[in-house]
């Protein structure tokens, strides 16, 4: 039985295409292990998976700020490394597929040292801290966009295009309608991906303007955890901490989105042709990756941006109705755009690496 390893995380972004590729490698009859972190949100979304066994290893953050932690970080990165090669020696997977993310960086230079091909992959158009760290010990990155792949000096990078959830595909519009309880709405919904502490502004604005908002639309809010507020009585708003499996179901069913612009999730809005509202976070935020595939999706024709500085009730309500009424131009544009098979690109790319 042949053995693939996986890692990656730190964010749900940085498992998304593993969680795409583990059923095509459990259908194949592969044996599969995780690498990831002792308490990041890898953990939960992988052992809730029949099948995947998860190590865990030490890891620290890998920040381009000053910060005291930087100081005892680089003492759990090679604590990881050294837990890392250990395990793959043991286990001996015939590959390693990173996802990214700072917990990456010590499975993938464990694998180097044992001589495992590596494949890393990079959703966003710019490459982050880890993956830049990581191409230096893989075989070939895998890019979510074609200039991206440029990026990358060992001339190894490799453009496979966006990787879409085969669930993704698969949802019913009717069932999302029965789950939120919108059987009676006639106005057309939006579903509005809040989430963590970095989306505090976009819950705090939407509540602020759903008097208005509700008069047009019907609004399903994924709020994050400990973020529904039991105040609220509104029948055409419906709030969830998070949703996992319905999701599919809820994104059929709405007409519009307003989000983040991590690159896995706004794929699958494009691929589902959903106008949407994207709210960047900003570099104050993160690296700026969500500003830079933000702008490249308004240069396309595919969303209206509203960054995060401008963010007030106001400007939220304006937005939406403009993205309403142009509804049309953008599921026009969401049209041009050729979706090739990348799921299957790189699940055969890795098959032929790991003989």
């Amino acid at each position: 039985m042949k053995k693939i390893l996986f890692t990656g995380g730190g964010s749900a972004g940085h498992v998304t295409v593993n969680l795409a590729l583990i059923p095509k490698f459990m259908d194949a009859g592969w044996s599969m292990d995780y690498i990831g972190s002792i308490n990041g949100i890898e953990r939960q979304l992988i052992t809730a998976i029949p099948n995947v066994k998860y190590h865990s290893i030490s890891t620290g953050k890998l920040r381009r700020y000053v910060d005291l932690k930087n100081v005892k970080d680089p003492f759990h990165v090679v604590k990881g490394v050294v837990q890392a090669y250990q395990l793959i020696k043991k286990l001996k997977p015939a590959v390693v597929f990173s996802k990214g993310g700072f917990v990456s960086v010590p499975v993938v230079i464990g694998a180097w040292l044992n001589k495992v091909p590596v494949i890393v992959h990079e959703s966003d158009l710019t490459p982050g801290l880890a993956n830049r760290i990581t191409s230096r010990f893989s075989t070939v990155i895998c890019t979510t966009f074609p200039e991206t792949a440029a990026a990358f000096k060992n001339n190894n990078g490799h453009h496979v295009g966006p990787v879409i959830r085969e669930e993704m595909k698969q949802g019913k519009a009717e069932r999302g309608r029965e789950f939120v309880g919108f059987s009676k709405m006639t106005k057309p919904t939006i579903l509005v991906m809040g989430g963590s502490l970095g989306a505090r502004k976009i819950n705090e604005v939407l509540r602020e303007s759903l008097n208005e908002l509700t008069k047009q639309f019907g609004i399903i809010h994924l709020c994050g955890k400990g973020n529904l507020d039991s105040s609220i009585s509104n029948p055409d708003y419906k709030q969830f901490e998070y949703i996992d499996q319905e999701l599919p179901d809820i994104l059929a069913y709405c007409d519009f989105v307003i989000s983040r612009a991590g690159s896995n999730s706004i794929f699958e809005f494009l691929f589902l042709k959903k106008p949407m509202l994207l709210i960047p976070l900003t570099k104050q935020q993160s690296r700026g990756d969500q500003l830079l595939n933000a702008a490249s999706f308004e240069r396309e024709g595919y969303c209206k941006v509203l960054h995060e500085e401008l963010l007030d009730s106001k400007s939220l309500i304006t937005s939406v109705r403009e993205l309403a009424e142009e509804k049309e131009v953008y599921i026009k544009n969401m049209n041009g755009f050729k979706h090739h098979d990348a799921l299957g690109l790189l699940y055969n790319l890795i098959i032929e690496i790991a003989k």
